[in-house]
């Protein structure tokens, strides 16, 4: 078994880390495209591989918004946008991989999507190239060995806005080498962002937390202890969040809620992470949240109203 290596030890090998340079970010949604203004931002070239065109434009228009808010705030330089911008090319074929030092996998929650994609990619690597997932939940362990690499594979899990939240769970899957890991944890930190090391059990840190106090808010609205307002005022207010649990389940999606809450209830069999009936309902519906317009909030009109 390989040796644990936190992040905070003091005898880190440098010489052990192995030098990225291009970046593959395959999956151009809402945490695909945040990933790659990252690294655009950060110097890195980037390819953006999606199957869908349209997904792709859309992509590239939002990253240039949100870079050009920043340009409006004095956060960054117009120059520093563009150089960005031109450091993003985008495909629809894996193909464009191949010269790649670290592909990032950023699809939808889902491990017979992931495994499709990565059984798709690894043919076309390179031998000494990285592969990663950002997946919120999934084993590490399990998603590498369905690749031709388990021991350059690991998890970079990425938090919702990625070009916003500073910090990034890096997670090894029983086969990953230090080499491994010691190249992402000196790329994350590149990034500018903080990086804190999670063992490969279900949901990781952040998840593991987070998704369950979302799911019990779920379970407070569905037995009628509070509405949907009074729910996220209650914690807004009362606890300091920035955003109400329901909000901020709309803000990531509930369908990637609930993919997680069923990690965690099937990973660790224990009942206090059953997903709520009403969170399952809404997605069978196809109430997803921000992303399809309707979740606990209702975003057709010019300010969002609560559906309950």
């Amino acid at each position: 078994m390989n040796k644990i290596i936190n992040i905070d030890d003091e005898k880190r090998s440098n010489n052990m880390s192995i030098e990225i340079k291009n970046i593959g970010v395959i999956g151009a949604g809402q945490m695909g495209l945040g990933i790659a203004h990252v690294c655009a931002a950060s110097n890195y070239d980037v390819k953006l591989v999606d199957i869908d065109d349209a997904a792709l434009a859309r992509a590239i228009d939002e990253i240039d918004k949100n870079l050009g808010r920043l340009v409006s705030r004095g956060k960054i330089s117009d120059a520093d946008k563009k150089s960005a911008i031109s450091k993003i090319s985008t495909d629809t074929s894996f193909d464009s991989l191949s010269d790649c030092d670290l592909v990032i996998e950023a699809a939808t929650e889902n491990e017979e999507i992931k495994n499709a994609i990565f059984a798709q990619v690894c043919p076309i690597l390179k031998e000494d190239a990285i592969l990663s997932t950002n997946t919120s939940s999934i084993s590490i362990t399990r998603l590498a060995a369905q690749t031709d690499r388990p021991g350059r594979f690991m998890g970079i899990h990425f938090m919702n806005p990625a070009p916003l939240m500073e910090l990034i769970e890096l997670i090894r899957g029983i086969a990953t080498e230090p080499e491994t890991f010691e190249s992402i944890r000196d790329f994350t930190t590149k990034l500018g962002k903080t990086p804190v090391s999670a063992e490969d059990f279900p949901a990781f840190i952040v998840n593991r937390i987070l998704l369950p106090m979302i799911n019990e808010a779920v379970y407070t609205l569905y037995e009628g202890v509070g509405s949907v307002d009074a729910i996220d005022t209650a914690m807004k207010l009362g606890a300091h969040h920035p955003m109400g649990p329901l909000e901020l389940a709309d803000f990531i999606g509930l369908d990637t809620c609930l993919s997680v809450m069923q990690v965690l209830h099937d990973g660790l069999a224990d009942t206090k992470y059953r997903p709520c009936p009403l969170l399952v309902k809404y997605v069978e519906a196809g109430w997803l949240g921000r992303k399809s317009g309707r979740g606990f909030y209702d975003y057709s009109g010019d300010v969002p109203q609560p559906t309950r």
